[in-house]
């Protein structure tokens, strides 16, 4: 063997590392548990979930809505529809069924702004049950590349840590975040934009229930006649007598007693009142603004952008459900459907909103005279057919109001190609 050829077979093999050249510089302690830079993280479940109930709507309106929409898998253009994929999916453990654990996903996603899963693989690495984990107890590990080597789920002391491929990002835990441009490792909640209104809401909610009971300020004004006054005996037992006889809302409407030159001076609402009913429902608007919902969907009453119901319904499904439903299907694609080969996509003809819209387009393209068969129905989304390369006989005169099929679904927000 000659010199250089024991030279080449001693050489070490030259591993490709890929990663930013910036990772190393944000990780500051690698190996230790970072907590969310936002120190308010935990109150925003009691305070913007459990005590305002235009948050808990907006949360809840989001979450029922994704949890809707059944799903579907693809192997490239052919969907699937027997698989233990889509079984996992409608069960994913014993104690859930599907729709009730994409609630608590999605949920803890529009609260925290942090969702975690954690799978059960079974032989082949292949997922077999999922749960879904409290966002306030788990902690994420960084390691020295700039990326989650770990995470760690504390209950009350007693930690459990699961390990994360350093190479693949893939493990038994998928964390789905928002987008937060002031943390690293952990995502924004809706409710830290909105932390101002929810304050200003549950503020107004407290004032009137004041008012209502009493405390805030007197519904009247005991008046002495010609200046006199009460000794301290009589005021105080007149004093005790209003707040157990007549104060409070289980007191409305009773009649009063008044004795010694009394007199009863009733008080309006005063414009701070009056303003504080008007600052909740301003509030109210800003807190629905923050989760993408509609305030209109909500009840709440104002400014109605939309003119009625089934528009304000239609943005919310196209402006906040299908971005999260396309956020959420690329990561369970990633995480639990390529072990099985499969793409997972939400069923969007399931969606009775769309469904209204895409009717009203599929009108316009049956109507219109410009269109061949094979271009309506790719437009409708079928495969063309042989002989369909032919313009269609109008079943409607003049097509859709005289304008143009495909003019017509480009002002309807769709896209022919």
């Amino acid at each position: 063997m000659k010199f250089t050829d024991m030279f080449r077979a001693k050489a070490q093999p030259v591993v490709e590392t890929k990663e930013s050249a910036t990772a190393a510089t944000i990780v500051m302690s690698p190996g230790q548990a970072v907590w969310s830079s936002d120190t308010n993280a935990k109150l925003y479940a009691p305070e913007a979930y459990q005590k305002n109930v235009v948050a808990y709507r907006a949360v809840s309106a989001i979450a029922e809505a994704v949890a809707s929409v059944p799903w579907t898998a693809w192997r490239g253009d052919v969907e699937v529809t027997q698989s233990p994929l889509l079984d996992l999916i409608a069960r994913p453990n014993p104690a859930m069924s599907g729709r009730e654990y994409m609630e608590a996903k999605v949920a803890y996603l529009m609260i925290s702004g942090n969702a975690y899963e954690e799978q059960i693989t079974a032989t082949a690495n292949l997922p077999r049950e999922l749960y879904i984990h409290r966002s306030d107890r788990m902690k994420v590990i960084p390691g020295s590349r700039g990326v989650p080597i770990a995470y760690e789920y504390d209950i009350n002391g007693r930690k459990t840590r699961f390990d994360v491929d350093p190479d693949t990002q893939k493990g038994p835990i998928l964390h789905t975040k928002l987008f937060n441009p002031l943390d690293d490792w952990y995502g924004q909640s809706p409710a830290r934009a909105g932390t101002y209104a929810i304050d200003q809401h549950n503020e107004s909610m407290a004032w009137m229930q004041a008012l209502l009971q009493n405390s805030a300020r007197p519904s009247g004004a005991l008046v002495m006649k010609d200046g006199e006054t009460l000794s301290d005996e009589n005021y105080n037992r007149l004093k005790a007598q209003t707040e157990d006889q007549y104060q409070g809302a289980k007191n409305a409407g009773r009649p009063m007693l008044l004795e010694g030159g009394l007199e009863w001076q009733a008080m309006g609402a005063s414009p701070k009142d009056m303003l504080a009913l008007e600052t909740k429902n301003s509030a109210a608007r800003d807190v629905a603004l923050a989760w993408g919902v509609p305030p209109q969907l909500l009840g709440i009453p104002g400014d109605n952008t939309y003119s009625n119901y089934a528009e304000a319904r239609l943005a919310f499904w196209e402006d906040t459900i299908l971005p999260l439903l396309d956020k959420l299907a690329q990561d369970w694609t990633n995480w639990i459907g390529e072990p099985f080969g499969l793409e997972l996509r939400p069923d969007l003809d399931q969606i009775p909103a769309i469904v209204d819209k895409r009717k009203t387009l599929w009108t316009m393209l049956d109507a219109s005279p410009s269109l061949t068969v094979n271009e309506k129905r790719k437009a409708m989304g079928y495969e063309p057919i042989a002989g369909g390369d032919v313009l269609a006989e109008p079943k409607q005169e003049g097509g859709f109001g005289g304008i143009d099929a495909k003019t017509a679904a480009i002002i309807a927000g769709y896209e022919i190609k």
